[in-house]
């Protein structure tokens, strides 16, 4: 079986949920990333049970799978970037939201939550700062523990944790939860990791969760469109289907907002073709 790719609701800040998701169902895609955030699923609104409900019932009638993520960079302050953290001194809201996102998760047949770490503060040593991550991530353990969902941690440029490296040393701080795995970000390992992006692959896999995928420059954290950066795509998708990665490969171009439709369907053509000259290749 070839990959299965989907596309993040962060690309679609312009559509609404609904259709957001027949749009990806009829270009072909096989799944979506959906991002909790004011305008597509709210976590904190008032007739929640109600619009998970609506959306579990037309991801079931499009046939597409689903993984959550809560990665919306103003969703808890409207002035901080990702504020708060779980590192910051009063993580009370984050911890909250993860936990609601788990539960969400749960009930629209989600494997995995998507969580990253934020910036740590500037005040606090670094001992400090992975005490802090580690007792919030255990906080939202337990409610994955409860539900039977698991927490796929991103790295992301400029952010505590920026590296493959750093993520398994928080998996180790956690004791090596079985439910604590990665995301992948394709264009963030070759922004910043110093390993190359296939050993990052290797690096990640014994506990790979959700791939992330767009084309990068390197040094440069901005999210291009396929063709626009300096990745080898067929060698990456060649190594995830090596490894018999079972879970999505989600496209994720926040800045083609305006663009959607277009985006998402030349995102999946090329990576279609891109997975067709790995194949052949190998």
């Amino acid at each position: 079986m070839g990959l299965r790719f989907g596309y993040g609701t962060n690309g679609f800040t312009h559509h609404r949920l609904s259709d957001v998701l027949g749009i990806l169902a009829d270009l072909g895609y096989d799944g979506v990333a959906l991002t909790l955030d004011h305008n597509h699923l709210d976590p904190y609104a008032d007739d929640l049970d109600r619009q998970v409900t609506r959306v579990r019932g037309r991801l079931a009638r499009l046939g597409l799978t689903v993984t959550v993520e809560t990665g919306a960079p103003y969703f808890l302050d409207p002035w901080g970037k990702h504020q708060p953290t779980l590192m910051s001194g009063e993580p009370d809201r984050r911890v909250d939201l993860l936990r609601r996102a788990v539960r969400v998760a749960a009930e629209l047949g989600s494997p995995t939550v998507q969580l990253c770490s934020g910036p740590a503060p500037d005040d606090i040593p670094e001992t400090e700062a992975w005490r802090r991550l580690a007792a919030g991530v255990g906080a939202a353990l337990e409610t994955a523990e409860a539900y039977g969902v698991a927490l796929a941690f991103e790295p992301e440029p400029h952010m505590f944790v920026d590296t493959v490296a750093k993520c398994l040393r928080l998996r180790e701080l956690t004791g090596g939860h079985e439910l604590l795995g990665v995301t992948l970000d394709i264009g963030h390992a070759h922004c910043v990791e110093e390993p190359s992006l296939l050993d990052c692959v290797d690096l990640a896999a014994p506990h790979l969760l959700n791939v992330q995928i767009e084309d990068m420059v390197r040094g440069v954290h901005r999210h291009l469109e396929f063709g626009a950066g300096e990745i080898d795509f067929p060698s990456v998708l060649a190594a995830l289907t090596d490894l018999g990665h079972r879970g999505l490969v989600s496209v994720e171009i926040q800045g083609g907002a305006l663009d959607a439709p277009d985006i998402a369907r030349n995102s999946l053509e090329f990576l279609r073709r891109a997975e067709s000259r790995s194949l052949l290749a190998s």
